[in-house]
């Protein structure tokens, strides 16, 4: 049985490292070899693959320097590898269930003395929309002979150069170090077939390659954009001494296809770097260009005309007129009801050729609904460090008169609501800012979210049609693709984000603004806040906050509340806030139950709370900065699970005791277990993962970075837990 190294090689998110080596260790092969470079720079995934180290004697961790290359991290992992054939994997892929062993039996399965230097497998492409899409090379790999060579079959040229899908002999890789000499994928892939003396082809899916969106790849560094100019020289100086004609003439087409493709991509190549990219492409297209080479026919053929003789301007003006043609067909088919849009868009148009304004910045929270929430937080801090900055709220009409006096608002769809959208410096939001918004260059996105996600968010609901109705995924994304930065209150958000909203973000991993209060807020704050809600001294709070449920037309409370106040004693009352998406508490009332379902801000409500109770809130995460009591109600955990999908099992990772009915919670909360020592420690647990980045100076952290453009070293660091100290309990700031 041939042994198989896999070597898992590259920097990625966290969710995707430990996406990656789960699929590699769960693969039952037992001749299975794993080795993963970690760059000592980064101890988290340092720690995940070393988790995996202790628990798969397979697997072997290789540190690397900070500062390595791909190409030194993946020859550093071949000198740890001990199968006769290597599979690199990129800790953004995966491995299929059962691929390793697929694999080793199609190498099992040559004769012995094809000594195959390369198997060419099939792989699958995970989109943000389809985890396992064809990969398109199929069809070629079924047409292929098992044994070949690139002298024989020159197509091989056209599979994809994804190199997880080639499986390289280790004797290849002795013979030729050079072959790891090249970051990326592009070089080995190619390099690998020009070096094979036999290659063998087969269809078994080695590898899931997740390709990166377009503005992804469009917000790299701009030496990224130009990556493939070194691997393509470098491949062509390789085979400049062979002698075969088929093979130099397919690797230039396939350089200059790619050349021409990526010009092509709008969505992807900045519009300042097209000019330098053409130019650049034109001196290889010039230089390697095979004696006698006849370009394609038809339009394909004049851009290969135009790209050999580096005749930028007549590239400009072929791609003008396809432009113009697309927009005279684009406004030919507009329809009559289309007007009104036009004229609004021809406003906004007309704002956006007027200059940036520095000194202006617009805040919205939860569609227009106020002043609330993170963005609330961060107007807050922006008036203190910089009050020359003027701050904009866009609010709703209706929601006029609820905002503190003198606040400087706009109401949507008016023209001075388009006019600040069009000149701001920056925009902020814990949601997102209408489609029709224009990311102008200059200005400044910040997604603020409104909480730490437990259900699924983003495109992550594509398979929870309850929790995705109406949701436009192709929309969704191209308001993600406006934002420049997006906050974190803890690990687990970032990478959920990352995933859920893949776009070309920066994360700011400070906390969330809207928890500074829980460590700034004094006793006074306190038995002001339970003074304004009428808690009278002595008494205990349960601030009952259940969330929303998709699969639900209207909100129908899950607890008989005047029972259960009846059940709890005249020393309890109960502060009911109901989802945001809701006006008031249904159902009759009792006068230990109060309805604050419209008192904002909800923070307030978690100061004067002594115990929190709720179901899948996000105000869970929050709350647990105070470091009190939490109890989750999971009457249908099962049944949310299952419609609106969550990221973990709150059940087992709770912040305290978990009942599954309306008996079970009156008992936790009438005896001992929803404040004991059992319940303190699994507060304890959760706040360490879930309260990572909040300390009380998240708003400054961003407001310096983002509005005044310090840099990371200067920010305040954020506090360890240990260090932290909540604002006091009711009980605590009654007795000073």
């Amino acid at each position: 049985m041939t042994q198989l190294s896999v070597i898992v090689s590259g920097r990625a998110s966290l969710s995707r490292l430990r996406e990656c080596l789960e699929s590699v260790t769960a693969q039952p092969y037992a001749r299975l070899d794993v080795v993963v470079t970690v760059p000592l720079d980064d101890p988290a995934a340092r720690a995940l693959a070393e988790t995996h180290e202790t628990r798969d004697p397979r697997v072997t961790v290789v540190p690397v320097s900070p500062h390595a290359s791909t190409a030194t991290a993946r020859a550093a992992a071949v000198g740890a590898a001990r199968g006769a054939y290597v599979q690199f994997v990129h800790p953004d892929d995966r491995l299929p269930e059962g691929a390793a062993a697929a694999v080793a039996a199609r190498l099992d399965a040559l004769p012995e003395a094809a000594a195959v230097d390369v198997l060419l497998c099939d792989h699958r492409v995970a989109h943000w929309w389809d985890d396992a899409a064809p990969s398109g090379d199929t069809e070629l790999l079924t047409r292929l002979p098992r044994l070949t060579s690139l002298d024989e079959r020159p197509a091989l040229l056209d599979l994809a150069p994804v190199l997880g899908a080639r499986v390289i002999s280790a004797r290849l890789l002795d013979h030729h170090p050079g072959l790891l000499a090249v970051d990326g994928d592009l070089y080995p892939a190619y390099a690998a077939l020009l070096l094979a003396r036999r290659v063998a082809c087969c269809d078994t899916v080695a590898v899931v390659h997740r390709r990166d969106r377009p503005v992804q790849r469009r917000a790299a560094e701009p030496e990224r954009h130009f990556a493939a100019f070194g691997p393509y020289e470098r491949l062509h100086e390789l085979y400049a001494g062979c002698g075969n004609p088929a093979v130099r003439a397919r690797l230039y087409d396939r350089m200059t296809a790619d050349y021409l493709a990526t010009l092509a991509r709008r969505d992807e190549l900045p519009p300042a770097l097209v000019a330098e990219y053409f130019r650049r492409a034109a001196r290889h297209a010039a230089r390697f260009r095979p004696e006698g080479h006849r370009a394609p026919g038809g339009l394909d053929g004049v851009r290969h005309h135009l790209l050999a003789h580096g005749a930028y301007l007549g590239y400009r003006a072929l791609r003008g007129a396809n432009d113009k043609r697309r927009a005279l067909q684009t406004a030919v088919g507009a329809r009559a009801g289309q007007v009104a849009a036009v004229r609004t868009r021809r406003r906004y148009r007309a704002a956006l050729r007027r200059r940036v304004d520095e000194d202006l910045a617009v805040f919205s929270a939860y569609w227009g609904r106020g002043v609330h929430c993170n963005p609330a937080a961060l107007a807050a801090e922006l008036a203190e460090l910089a009050p020359d900055i003027r701050r904009v709220w866009v609010v709703e009409e209706d929601r006029v008169p609820l905002l503190p006096p003198g606040t400087d608002h706009v109401v949507p769809g008016t023209p001075h609501y388009w006019d600040v959208l069009a000149r701001a410096k920056y925009l902020v939001n814990n949601v997102n800012f209408p489609n029709d918004v224009v990311k102008r260059p200059g200005s400044v996105h910040v997604q603020t979210h409104h909480g730490t996600p437990l259900k699924r968010m983003g495109v992550d609901q594509r398979h929870h049609p309850a929790a995705a109705q109406g949701l436009n995924f192709d929309a969704l994304l191209e308001r993600i693709d406006r934002w420049d930065y997006s906050l974190s209150a803890n690990s687990h958000s970032t990478e959920t984000w990352a995933r859920a909203y893949p776009s070309g973000y920066r994360s700011l991993d400070y906390g969330y603004p809207r928890n500074d209060v829980y460590y700034r807020a004094t006793a006074e704050d306190v038995l002001a806040a339970r003074a304004r809600l009428g808690i009278a001294p002595g008494r205990r709070a349960v601030l009952y906050a259940p969330t929303h449920r998709d699969h639900e037309a209207r909100w129908t409370p899950r607890l008989d509340l005047p029972r259960l106040a009846e059940r709890l004693g005249e020393d309890t009352v109960l502060l009911v806030r109901g989802h945001y998406f809701h006006d008031r508490l249904p159902g009759p009332r009792h006068p230990r139950v109060l309805d604050v379902t419209g008192w904002d801000p909800v923070e307030e409500l978690a100061l004067a709370a002594d115990v929190l109770v709720t179901d899948y809130s996000s105000l869970m995460f929050d709350y647990a900065n105070l470091d009190r009591p939490i109890v989750i109600h999971a009457d249908d955990w099962e049944t949310y699970t299952r419609v609106r999908g969550v990221y973990f099992d709150l059940t087992a990772e709770a912040p305290g005791p978990v009942t599954r009915g309306q008996g079970e919670l009156a008992e936790v909360l009438t005896s001992t277990a929803w404040c004991d020592e059992t319940a303190r420690k699994q507060r304890h647990d959760f706040r360490l993962r879930f309260c990572e980045y909040d300390d009380g100076h998240a708003a400054e952290r961003v407001v310096r970075r983002v509005f005044l453009g310090e840099g990371e070293e200067g920010l305040p660091p954020v506090l360890p837990l240990g260090r932290r100290t909540p604002a006091p309990t009711p009980e605590e700031a009654a007795r000073r």
